[in-house]
């Protein structure tokens, strides 16, 4: 009898082992997402290529279609049959204010991972690095920041460019105004309309602005690059869960080559609404970020 009971509760034991560990139930942003049905992406109206609208005022570009690759990823992680996306525009201004508050659940523009910024939100894995310098007339004379001596320089509120001048070698002993954009579109049309002598910002977003002005000829890039600077998804902090769906959303994209097709298509070949064609090759630095994908913010 004893032998019958002990034999009874081995196989009660191996069932239990056998069973099923049931699923944790997700926590932060993903439990939000599942409760809420929606997933919120902050955009931006003017980052060219990389979240801007097009003709029918939808936001398109490089960051919204490796954005588009994170919401199925997050569908499929909380097995959802549907799930709703909502678009919210956001400005450099507001877009970490929004994240904090829970107004946006991830962010897609052309938004700087910095150590300083990592304080307050988290960041994807890095997809993109630039370079900043300025854009500039070609008739304005201006090849050097050492040219900037006096003269008002444009820069968009709440970027990280703006103090990036002064702590340039030269910038240090130059006097420059600084005048600010409500956005990128806003900073550059302070050089098309002569209030500011050059617009200091990311290179690809220079590149793109000059593209898609009135008249491209009449503009270029010039001066050496002031700190080259990695793109990532901006995330709430500490939400280790969520972040773990996005950066093997994105990291899958890299290795599968997809995102440099990606890139090919809002970089390399016309783009709307205008189709525009930026001939902005991928730069060594971004391949190298594609190749081997890290979080690292730049001091």
């Amino acid at each position: 009898m004893r032998t019958s009971l002990s034999v009874l509760a081995l196989c009660f034991a191996a069932a239990g082992l056998a069973a099923p560990a049931h699923a944790a139930e997700p926590t932060g942003t993903l439990k939000k997402i599942k409760d809420s049905g929606t997933i919120t992406v902050g955009h931006r109206e003017s980052s060219v290529p990389f979240s801007y609208l097009d003709a029918d005022q939808k936001p398109v570009g490089y960051a919204m279609d490796l954005c588009a690759k994170v919401v199925d990823a997050v569908k499929d992680e909380l097995k959802l049959p549907k799930l709703e996306v909502k678009y919210q525009a956001v400005t450099s201004q507001n877009r970490i204010p929004l994240m904090q508050n829970g107004t946006i659940d991830i962010e897609c523009g052309s938004t700087t991972n910095s150590v300083q910024r990592q304080q307050q939100v988290g960041f994807s894995v890095n997809y993109f690095v630039t370079s900043v310098r300025m854009a500039v007339r070609k008739d304005s004379g201006i090849k050097d920041i050492g040219d900037l001596n006096g003269k008002p320089v444009a820069t968009t509120t709440g970027t990280t460019s703006d103090a990036l001048i002064k702590q340039n070698e030269k910038g240090k002993s130059i006097d420059v105004r600084n005048i600010y954009g409500k956005d990128h579109a806003d900073s550059f049309l302070m050089v098309e309309s002569g209030r500011a002598a050059a617009f200091v910002m990311d290179d690809i977003l220079l590149a793109g602005l000059i593209a898609s002005s009135k008249n491209p000829a009449a503009y270029e890039i010039v001066g050496p690059s002031l700190r080259d600077e990695p793109y990532g998804v901006m995330l709430r902090k500490d939400d280790t869960e969520f972040k773990a769906v996005v950066d093997k959303a994105l990291t899958g994209l890299m290795k599968s080559g997809e995102a440099e097709k990606m890139y090919t298509k809002w970089f390399t070949q016309p783009i709307p609404p205008r189709n525009v064609n930026l001939n902005f090759p991928m730069s060594a630095a971004t391949k190298a970020a594609l190749t081997n994908p890290t979080d690292k913010g730049v001091e």
